[in-house]
């Protein structure tokens, strides 16, 4: 049975989805079924209805009266009613920011989760430096900041069932973000290195199984030295030697 993933999508980042993917993918011993989350399918799909607009060339989303650095800010915790839809039986789904560079295998994640849980992350304790991210992107604080960038839902937890079109179209981005319908002891961490975070951890050698680059990567203008850079670069020319 494959391992749903739901990578998130924006058009302004296509070669971080093709590197996130293909590593992803590469690393596997499992077999997947990965898809990208695209904001206008699910409008078209009728399931996101939140308001949006668009101020300063920079997504903003009413509700949370706060500005959106991706399409897919939101987007994510349509992974359980997207996984449903896909009709497949399994325990597990997995979201990821397009961001990421996966060296690590997916199953050795699967190995850390807790099927008594409903949600597993990496539990950041940290603040950004930043005031700023990315293409310009206001670097947000919120509650378990960045703990939302690569999350594995327990599609069989009833807790996750209070995920509603309802809910997700109704509420602030950064309730969601904290994980606000789940109680504390149902979220489970799993190891800092399926979600470090460059230029916040210190480097691990010879590479963290996933880097995420949250700040901005080498697919940026001014980000191609970042740690890890050179990683990414060399994921980028096998994935489009292989197309």
């Amino acid at each position: 049975m494959s391992l749903p993933i739901f990578i998130g999508w924006d058009p302004r980042e296509p070669e971080a989805y093709e590197v996130c993917e293909y590593s992803i993918r590469r690393h596997s011993s499992l077999p997947l079924e990965i898809r990208p989350i695209k904001l206008s399918e699910l409008r078209a799909d009728g399931l996101y209805t939140r308001d949006t607009e668009t101020r300063d060339g920079r997504l903003w989303d009413s509700i949370s009266e706060a500005p959106m650095s991706t399409e897919f800010a939101i987007s994510r915790f349509f992974v359980p009613i997207m996984a449903a839809r896909m009709q497949i039986d399994v325990e597990w789904a997995l979201f990821c920011d397009c961001d990421f560079l996966w060296t690590g295998d997916v199953a050795e994640l699967l190995g850390e989760t807790d099927l008594s849980k409903a949600l597993c992350c990496v539990q950041h304790q940290y603040e950004p430096k930043e005031s700023v991210k990315m293409d310009g992107q206001v670097q947000l604080i919120y509650a378990r900041k960045n703990w939302s960038s690569m999350m594995l839902f327990n599609l069989r937890h009833p807790a996750n069932g209070h995920l509603t079109p309802e809910l997700l179209n109704g509420v602030p981005g950064r309730d969601l973000h904290r994980f606000c319908w789940l109680e504390d002891d149902q979220i489970h961490g799993v190891s800092k290195d399926w979600n470090w975070l460059e230029g916040t951890y210190p480097v691990i050698a010879p590479a963290p199984r996933a880097i995420h680059f949250t700040r901005g990567g080498p697919w940026m203008k001014g980000w191609e030295n970042v740690e890890f850079g050179d990683l990414w670069l060399k994921e980028f020319e096998a994935a489009r030697l292989e197309r």
